[in-house]
């Protein structure tokens, strides 16, 4: 394991009753890098992702952020994970509250930014997700698409090192997949660490740095893209990727 990964996950077990989701997961982060997350549904890639934020506590194993130990007694969780963006297949934005309230909530509360500021460096990101000319709107007046860009706009406020985005677009028409896919492309193209845990095969193709795949709790294989997706070597992943392999090329 490198001494430089961004997140390193060492020996990460996490069951739910009697249903062991992850079973001894090794796996690592390294700064700048886009890793995807693929799988079949149950094979514990949201479960994973999820803990490594601590959204849900690991029973066994360790998550080190910057070579500290996340699930150490004595780590701050909540002043780390401001440095580790989230973004929900759900949006979980703040229904009663307008886009640019949700975007300022956290800076102004977490990191005691004035409000000013917080809706200065909030319009910044909205008008990099395209949707500046709909601060004011409430957020029940999006749609979904636009939600997801709001949500991720909400996530950079924080200036986070590393986003994580666990199944960004599996809630959305398959027509405005490719507005939530493009913001998404063009953080990894300004360098952001980003964790996806995805259905979308072109985007972890063509944007990943690296591409891993789970099966039943553990990490089946992981690669670069071309290596995973030309020349998987385990049957389980061939037998996941069968479908999207034998689509025409566009």
């Amino acid at each position: 394991m490198s001494q430089d990964a961004l997140i390193r996950v060492e020996g990460l077990r996490k069951s739910f009753g009697s249903l062991e989701v992850l079973k001894d997961i090794n796996f690592e982060v390294n700064p700048g890098e886009v890793v995807t997350i693929i799988g079949a549904s149950g094979s514990g890639k949201s479960t994973l992702l999820r803990c490594i934020n601590l959204l849900e506590t690991p029973d066994a194993g360790h998550v080190w952020y910057h070579g500290e130990d996340l699930t150490g007694p004595k780590t701050d969780v909540d002043t780390l994970r401001q440095s580790i963006g989230m973004v929900f297949q759900g949006f979980n934005l703040f229904a009663n509250k307008n886009v640019l309230d949700n975007c300022t909530l956290a800076p102004v509360t977490l990191k005691k930014m004035g409000k000013a500021e917080a809706e200065k460096v909030a319009m910044e990101h909205l008008d990099s997700v395209g949707l500046a000319d709909f601060a004011k709107s409430p957020v029940t007046s999006l749609s979904g698409g636009q939600k997801q860009r709001v949500a991720i706009a909400r996530a950079l406020c924080m200036n986070p090192e590393i986003m994580l985005f666990d199944e960004p677009t599996s809630a959305l028409d398959p027509e405005i997949v490719g507005e939530v896919l493009g913001v998404m492309r063009k953080l990894a193209e300004n360098g952001m660490t980003m964790v996806v845990v995805t259905h979308e095969m072109a985007f972890a193709k063509g944007v990943s740095d690296r591409v891993v795949f789970m099966d039943k709790g553990i990490i089946l294989e992981q690669g670069a893209p071309a290596d995973i997706f030309s020349h998987p070597r385990e049957a389980r992943t061939r037998e996941f990727l069968a479908r999207y392999l034998d689509e025409p090329a566009d």
